[in-house]
Protein backbone atom coordinates (compact mmCIF):
# COMPACT_ATOMS: atom_id res chain seq x y z
CA UNK A 1 0.00 0.00 0.00
CA UNK A 2 1.23 3.49 -0.86
CA UNK A 3 1.37 5.62 2.27
CA UNK A 4 -0.08 9.12 2.36
CA UNK A 5 2.41 11.82 1.42
CA UNK A 6 1.20 15.26 2.55
CA UNK A 7 1.63 18.60 0.85
CA UNK A 8 2.92 20.00 4.15
CA UNK A 9 4.10 18.53 7.42
CA UNK A 10 2.93 20.78 10.23
CA UNK A 11 4.35 20.74 13.73
CA UNK A 12 3.96 21.77 17.28
CA UNK A 13 7.35 23.22 18.26
CA UNK A 14 7.64 23.43 22.05
CA UNK A 15 7.99 19.94 23.47
CA UNK A 16 7.78 18.18 20.11
CA UNK A 17 10.83 19.72 18.42
CA UNK A 18 12.30 22.09 21.01
CA UNK A 19 13.21 20.64 24.39
CA UNK A 20 10.67 22.80 26.21
CA UNK A 21 12.14 22.61 29.70
CA UNK A 22 9.56 24.46 31.78
CA UNK A 23 9.90 21.92 34.59
CA UNK A 24 13.67 22.36 34.61
CA UNK A 25 13.34 26.14 34.59
CA UNK A 26 10.99 26.01 37.58
CA UNK A 27 13.44 23.78 39.41
CA UNK A 28 16.30 26.13 38.65
CA UNK A 29 14.34 29.07 40.08
CA UNK A 30 12.68 27.38 43.06
CA UNK A 31 14.76 24.27 43.75
CA UNK A 32 16.83 25.66 46.62
CA UNK A 33 13.71 27.02 48.35
CA UNK A 34 11.53 23.91 48.30
CA UNK A 35 11.60 20.34 49.54
CA UNK A 36 11.58 17.66 46.82
CA UNK A 37 7.91 16.99 47.54
CA UNK A 38 6.95 20.66 47.29
CA UNK A 39 9.04 21.05 44.12
CA UNK A 40 7.23 18.12 42.49
CA UNK A 41 3.91 19.71 43.44
CA UNK A 42 4.92 23.05 41.95
CA UNK A 43 6.03 21.48 38.67
CA UNK A 44 2.80 19.51 38.30
CA UNK A 45 0.63 22.52 39.16
CA UNK A 46 2.60 24.70 36.72
CA UNK A 47 1.97 22.19 33.93
CA UNK A 48 -1.78 22.17 34.53
CA UNK A 49 -2.19 25.90 34.97
CA UNK A 50 -0.31 26.64 31.72
CA UNK A 51 -2.96 24.72 29.82
CA UNK A 52 -5.74 26.48 31.70
CA UNK A 53 -4.24 29.90 30.99
CA UNK A 54 -4.25 29.43 27.20
CA UNK A 55 -7.90 28.40 26.95
CA UNK A 56 -9.32 31.92 27.21
CA UNK A 57 -8.72 35.11 25.21
CA UNK A 58 -5.19 35.52 23.87
CA UNK A 59 -2.65 37.24 26.09
CA UNK A 60 1.14 37.54 25.80
CA UNK A 61 3.01 34.38 26.69
CA UNK A 62 4.78 36.15 29.55
CA UNK A 63 1.35 36.58 31.15
CA UNK A 64 0.65 32.88 30.65
CA UNK A 65 3.87 32.01 32.46
CA UNK A 66 3.36 34.69 35.14
CA UNK A 67 -0.21 33.67 35.92
CA UNK A 68 0.57 29.95 35.84
CA UNK A 69 3.49 30.15 38.24
CA UNK A 70 1.63 32.59 40.51
CA UNK A 71 -1.31 30.20 40.77
CA UNK A 72 1.09 27.30 41.35
CA UNK A 73 2.81 29.14 44.19
CA UNK A 74 -0.55 29.87 45.78
CA UNK A 75 -1.55 26.24 45.49
CA UNK A 76 1.48 24.92 47.35
CA UNK A 77 1.60 27.86 49.77
CA UNK A 78 4.78 29.75 48.91
CA UNK A 79 5.37 33.43 48.09
CA UNK A 80 5.25 34.50 44.44
CA UNK A 81 7.66 37.04 42.95
CA UNK A 82 7.12 38.42 39.43
CA UNK A 83 10.85 38.27 38.77
CA UNK A 84 10.73 34.48 39.16
CA UNK A 85 8.20 34.24 36.31
CA UNK A 86 10.41 36.53 34.21
CA UNK A 87 13.42 34.28 34.82
CA UNK A 88 11.50 31.26 33.57
CA UNK A 89 10.21 33.14 30.51
CA UNK A 90 13.67 34.43 29.66
CA UNK A 91 14.97 30.86 29.38
CA UNK A 92 12.56 29.95 26.55
CA UNK A 93 14.51 31.40 23.59
CA UNK A 94 17.70 29.70 24.80
CA UNK A 95 16.30 26.17 24.44
CA UNK A 96 17.38 24.04 21.52
CA UNK A 97 15.96 20.90 19.91
CA UNK A 98 15.77 17.37 21.20
CA UNK A 99 18.86 15.49 19.94
CA UNK A 100 16.90 13.51 17.34
CA UNK A 101 15.39 16.58 15.67
CA UNK A 102 18.01 18.09 13.32
CA UNK A 103 18.71 14.94 11.32
CA UNK A 104 15.10 13.74 11.31
CA UNK A 105 13.72 17.10 10.22
CA UNK A 106 16.38 17.59 7.56
CA UNK A 107 15.45 14.27 5.95
CA UNK A 108 11.82 15.33 5.58
CA UNK A 109 12.53 18.96 4.64
CA UNK A 110 14.31 17.78 1.48
CA UNK A 111 10.99 16.48 0.15
CA UNK A 112 8.08 18.20 1.95
CA UNK A 113 7.77 21.79 3.27
CA UNK A 114 7.77 22.07 7.07
CA UNK A 115 5.35 24.39 8.89
CA UNK A 116 5.33 25.28 12.59
CA UNK A 117 2.20 26.26 14.51
CA UNK A 118 3.44 27.29 17.94
CA UNK A 119 2.03 28.62 21.19
CA UNK A 120 4.70 31.29 21.15
CA UNK A 121 5.41 34.95 20.55
CA UNK A 122 6.91 36.44 17.41
CA UNK A 123 9.81 37.74 19.51
CA UNK A 124 10.58 34.28 20.97
CA UNK A 125 10.03 31.61 18.39
CA UNK A 126 12.68 32.33 15.77
CA UNK A 127 15.48 31.79 18.27
CA UNK A 128 14.14 28.27 18.83
CA UNK A 129 13.46 27.64 15.13
CA UNK A 130 16.99 28.69 14.15
CA UNK A 131 18.35 25.96 16.44
CA UNK A 132 16.33 23.16 14.80
CA UNK A 133 18.92 22.47 12.12
CA UNK A 134 16.51 22.25 9.16
CA UNK A 135 14.77 24.74 6.85
CA UNK A 136 11.22 25.67 7.88
CA UNK A 137 8.83 26.90 5.20
CA UNK A 138 6.50 28.86 7.50
CA UNK A 139 6.22 29.72 11.20
CA UNK A 140 2.89 30.75 12.71
CA UNK A 141 2.61 31.87 16.33
CA UNK A 142 -0.29 32.18 18.73
CA UNK A 143 0.45 35.89 18.77
CA UNK A 144 -0.11 36.09 15.00
CA UNK A 145 -3.32 34.07 15.24
CA UNK A 146 -4.66 35.72 18.37
CA UNK A 147 -5.33 32.36 20.00
CA UNK A 148 -3.42 29.50 21.59
CA UNK A 149 -3.75 25.81 20.90
CA UNK A 150 -5.75 23.70 21.71
CA UNK A 151 -8.29 26.20 20.38
CA UNK A 152 -9.15 25.51 16.74
CA UNK A 153 -8.48 29.02 15.47
CA UNK A 154 -4.75 28.49 14.96
CA UNK A 155 -5.23 25.36 12.89
CA UNK A 156 -7.89 27.04 10.76
CA UNK A 157 -5.65 30.09 10.28
CA UNK A 158 -2.75 27.84 9.26
CA UNK A 159 -4.81 25.94 6.69
CA UNK A 160 -6.11 29.19 5.21
CA UNK A 161 -2.62 30.64 5.01
CA UNK A 162 -1.30 27.48 3.33
CA UNK A 163 -4.26 27.40 0.95
CA UNK A 164 -5.04 23.77 1.66
CA UNK A 165 -7.47 21.59 3.58
CA UNK A 166 -7.13 19.20 6.50
CA UNK A 167 -6.82 16.34 4.03
CA UNK A 168 -3.58 17.81 2.65
CA UNK A 169 -1.38 17.88 5.75
CA UNK A 170 0.21 15.66 8.36
CA UNK A 171 0.26 17.22 11.82
CA UNK A 172 3.01 16.19 14.24
CA UNK A 173 2.97 16.67 18.00
CA UNK A 174 4.01 15.08 21.28
CA UNK A 175 0.75 16.29 22.89
CA UNK A 176 -2.81 15.09 22.52
CA UNK A 177 -4.28 17.85 24.68
CA UNK A 178 -2.64 20.76 22.85
CA UNK A 179 -2.63 19.41 19.30
CA UNK A 180 -3.80 15.98 18.29
CA UNK A 181 -7.29 16.07 19.83
CA UNK A 182 -7.97 19.35 18.03
CA UNK A 183 -6.48 18.03 14.80
CA UNK A 184 -8.76 15.02 15.05
CA UNK A 185 -11.83 17.21 15.60
CA UNK A 186 -10.90 19.34 12.57
CA UNK A 187 -10.73 16.31 10.29
CA UNK A 188 -6.95 16.11 9.93
CA UNK A 189 -6.68 12.40 9.18
CA UNK A 190 -2.91 12.16 9.02
CA UNK A 191 -1.47 12.70 12.49
CA UNK A 192 1.82 11.68 14.05
CA UNK A 193 2.34 11.36 17.80
CA UNK A 194 5.95 11.72 18.95
CA UNK A 195 5.99 9.68 22.14
CA UNK A 196 8.27 11.75 24.36
CA UNK A 197 6.56 10.53 27.53
CA UNK A 198 4.56 13.71 28.09
CA UNK A 199 1.17 11.98 27.90
CA UNK A 200 -0.12 8.40 27.66
CA UNK A 201 -1.08 6.85 24.33
CA UNK A 202 -4.68 7.30 23.20
CA UNK A 203 -5.36 5.28 20.03
CA UNK A 204 -8.87 6.74 19.72
CA UNK A 205 -7.28 9.73 17.97
CA UNK A 206 -5.95 7.66 15.05
CA UNK A 207 -2.30 8.54 14.65
CA UNK A 208 1.01 7.04 13.72
CA UNK A 209 3.29 6.74 16.75
CA UNK A 210 7.01 7.42 16.51
CA UNK A 211 9.52 7.49 19.35
CA UNK A 212 11.39 10.46 17.92
CA UNK A 213 11.69 12.61 14.79
CA UNK A 214 14.00 10.03 13.26
CA UNK A 215 10.86 8.02 12.48
CA UNK A 216 9.04 10.87 10.74
CA UNK A 217 10.27 10.20 7.20
CA UNK A 218 8.62 6.78 7.28
CA UNK A 219 5.44 8.21 8.80
CA UNK A 220 4.99 10.63 5.86
CA UNK A 221 5.71 8.13 3.12
CA UNK A 222 9.36 8.90 2.41
CA UNK A 223 10.60 5.53 3.76
CA UNK A 224 8.97 2.13 4.38
CA UNK A 225 5.73 2.53 6.29
CA UNK A 226 5.36 2.26 10.04
CA UNK A 227 2.58 0.40 11.80
CA UNK A 228 -0.28 2.80 12.59
CA UNK A 229 -1.49 3.00 16.19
Amino acid sequence: MTQFRPKYVTFDCYGTLTNFDMAGAARRVYGERLSPEAMAGLVEAFRGYRLDEVLGPWKPFLEVVHNSIERSCKRIGIPFKPEDAQRIYDEVPTWGPHPDVPAGLSRVAKEIPLVILSNSMNSLIMSNVEKLGAPVHMVITAEEVGAYKPLMKGFEYMLDKLGCGPEDITHVSSSFRYDLMTAYDLGIKSKVWVNRGHEPANPYYEYTEIKDIGGLAAAVGLEPALKRA
